[in-house]
């Protein structure tokens, strides 16, 4: 019997225009509605339920019968940041959402938005952005308290920003800077975790173009809370098996590459589960996959969330290898082609 190559099902032009089309969607977490509105209508197009959580999250079932219920899940909410305060001079302290370090934000271009829908731009700077003007400058900590956000519009003072509609509480999200080049190479801000959303996107377009029959219910939970811990706390009652979806972190003592799908074995919340772990790891060689099982003491997933919430599930952890995580971002097209072809491989199995 000839074996089915599961990545030949998948269409790699929509998965990467479906990928543009998120990473330039601005979508900090808390602030995931437009980009929420342009997944349902692509699974609507492409004739599946989509049904949107109280919390935001997206539900998109993809049908099948028979076998236990397994939920994949990917998040589409990013790192970003909200007005703290507007300054005497018009600038803007901001408070981060997700966790980052500073120095990788310092000298973005950023966009403000208001809560009556204005959109600003602006540039992340230092509170000392000259070396010709501040001595200190070089080695001044980069911190909340030393960041500001210099607004492009035409405001020296407090009472002139306010007037703007920017106040306390509006969103920050910073630009992606995407960059698709045809050697396969993708760079941009925010691959944590829209990657991993494209991936289960091509994977759903497969299943309705090819018309695949299901050999078990699938869902697919998109979260919006992922990056500040809570993302998938919540997962459908009749859920037995979930893959959470996230980029596979790399550097130091760890395996994986851009080109790889990392395979989570432990992470910050403990093992995941030795069965789905290994048949997944087992699978991927058996599609000529290129994979790396690694190990993640500072990360933590949407699988980890649930868990935590109570979910009585068994849960594993799989994504593309994405290098410089929550700063600068890279990986690769086959890192995930590589992720949607494993999954579809374990729900065709």
């Amino acid at each position: 019997m000839t074996r089915t190559i599961w990545k030949d099902r998948l269409d790699r032009d929509y998965m990467l225009g479906q990928l543009r089309l998120l990473l330039e969607t601005p979508s900090p977490s808390g602030f995931c509605a437009a980009i929420m509105d342009k997944i349902e209508a692509e699974a609507v197009r492409l004739g599946f339920p989509f049904e949107r959580t109280p919390k935001g999250n997206g539900l998109i079932d993809l049908g099948g019968e028979g076998g236990e219920p397994l939920l994949l899940t990917a998040h589409v909410d990013t790192l970003g940041a909200m007005v703290r305060s507007v300054k005497g001079d018009g600038k803007l302290r901001m408070t981060p959402i997700g966790g980052y370090d500073m120095s990788t934000v310092e000298g973005e271009y950023c966009l403000v938005h208001t809560r009556d829908g204005r959109i600003y731009e602006g540039t992340v700077l230092s509170t000392m952005p000259s070396v010709h003007v501040y001595p200190d400058a070089r080695s001044q900590k980069r911190d909340e308290a030393s960041m500001e956000v210099r607004l492009d519009a035409d405001s020296a003072s407090r009472a002139e920003t306010l007037a703007l509609g920017i106040a306390p509480g509006d969103f920050v999200s910073w630009d992606p800077r995407v960059r698709m080049l045809d050697s396969g190479w993708i760079k941009s801000r925010h691959l944590d975790d829209k990657a991993s959303v494209a991936a289960l996107l091509a994977l759903m377009e497969a299943v309705r173009r090819g018309g695949l029959q299901l050999k078990r219910p699938v869902k697919l939970l998109v979260s919006t809370y992922e990056e500040v811990g809570h993302g998938s706390s919540w997962v459908p009652a009749d859920t037995v098996e979930m893959i959470a979806v996230d980029m596979g972190a790399m550097g130091d003592d760890l395996s994986a590459t851009e080109k790889d799908v990392s395979i989570c074995a432990k992470d910050s919340s403990g093992p995941y589960d030795y069965g789905m772990t290994s048949r997944l790891i087992a699978l991927a060689g058996d599609q000529s996959i290129p994979h790396a099982v690694d190990i993640y003491p500072f990360y933590g997933s949407d699988a980890s969330a649930a868990l935590r919430g109570g979910a009585n599930i068994r849960a594993a952890l799989i994504g593309p290898g994405v290098h410089a995580s929550h700063g600068m971002e890279r990986t690769h097209a086959e890192a995930v082609l590589g992720t949607a072809a494993l999954l579809l491989a374990y729900i065709m199995d």
